[in-house]
């Protein structure tokens, strides 16, 4: 489920093409048949580098994801404790370890295939979520949805969920572990520590 989950956000990330004007529901069926495509056609180059999508994908998550929101969403009742400094250190990482995580992710691509089911919210209200499922075979369709907001720069995805659960939440528990445990700079150690691993 993790690797799927993966696979969808990093089909997301991939697509720096698409204008800010396009709606959030579009958005991600545009960059979703993007991304497939890229998948298909460069599939082996990914797996004998990496580090060729780690930088692909970095370099254009920053237009459609919003990480400052994120991060603040992530260290829940903490965010308020960290100064300015350790809020970039901890955004900084936050979208490393992501660009990594579901990079790597994406190399598992397995034909799934993407059914797109109503938006919820509003559109003029500059907040939606759009659902999808994915697609298993001999098995059920596991929903997945990207919540958006709509900001200056167009529609950033401010979360994702899976059968329900966020991405944010599962971070914010543990980055609530470590800093309980250890700081906001013990945090930052985990983090660093865990984006230099192979």
């Amino acid at each position: 489920m993790k690797n799927l989950i993966g696979i969808l956000i990093g089909m997301f990330l991939l697509n720096s093409g698409i204008a800010a004007e396009v709606g959030p529901e579009q958005l991600i069926k545009n960059t979703a048949d993007h991304v497939l495509t890229e998948i298909k056609a460069n599939a082996a180059a990914y797996r004998d580098d990496p580090s060729k999508l780690y930088t692909l994908v970095g370099e254009v998550v920053l237009p459609h994801f919003d990480f400052a929101a994120m991060t603040n969403l992530a260290l829940g009742r903490y965010k308020n404790k960290v100064d300015a400094t350790q809020r970039a250190l901890i955004t900084n990482e936050f979208r490393v370890l992501l660009v990594r995580t579901y990079g790597k992710a994406l190399l598992e691509y397995n034909e799934q295939v993407i059914a797109y089911l109503p938006m919820e919210g509003s559109v003029a209200d500059g907040d939606v979520t759009v659902r999808t499922e994915i697609e298993q075979a001999g098995g059920f369709p596991i929903p997945l949805n990207y919540s958006l907001r709509q900001s200056d720069q167009g529609w950033k995805v401010y979360d994702i969920s899976v059968d329900d659960i966020s991405l944010v939440t599962n971070y914010r528990s543990s980055f609530a572990r470590q800093i309980k445990k250890n700081g906001v700079e013990g945090l930052v150690k985990v983090l660093r520590e865990r984006n230099q691993e192979e």
